[in-house]
């Protein structure tokens, strides 16, 4: 997929100069949603500094609010938390763990990002259309999750 190369050689690109992750995690959400027409919330979770069971809204880019704080054990972004894995659901109505940001939302991927084997952040992104994460957008949301990793193992 093209765009998508055009996309992941654009991050790559950011990541060598980029001031800090943040400034990386931003670039990539609002590319992402951009240049995505099925991306319509794109977004980063982070570990709360002060309590390492939440998870505190990062830099998104969106049509609605998210939810600012999500407990490790709760929706979609605790399952990827929970298994250190991909979480990919095509229908999110018919997932009970699917914690509503909107109503709109029809299906969801969500990336865990680990830093020295131990979870730091989530890419998260939601899609107001069903079955939008097949196996190629999973794989390109999973390298740009590992460009965000590389970045926040730098330091």
């Amino acid at each position: 997929m093209p765009a998508h190369e055009e996309l992941l050689r654009e991050f790559q690109e950011f990541a060598l100069t980029a001031p800090s992750a943040t400034s990386l995690m931003e670039r990539i959400s609002q590319r992402l949603h951009e240049k995505i027409p099925s991306y319509n919330w794109v977004g980063f979770y982070l570990i709360d500094p002060t309590d390492p069971e939440i998870l505190v809204v990062g830099p998104f880019t969106g049509s609605f609010t998210p939810n600012a704080r999500i407990p490790l054990d709760t929706g979609l972004c605790g399952a990827a938390a929970r298994s250190g894995q991909t979480v990919v659901v095509q229908d999110v109505s018919s997932d009970p763990r699917y914690l509503p940001g909107s109503s709109t939302v029809k299906s969801e991927i969500v990336v865990p990002i680990l830093v020295n084997g131990r979870l730091a952040a989530e890419l998260d992104i939601e899609s107001y259309f069903a079955s939008t994460f097949t196996k190629p957008e999973q794989e390109f949301v999973e390298a740009c999750a590992a460009m965000i990793g590389a970045c926040l193992g730098r330091g």
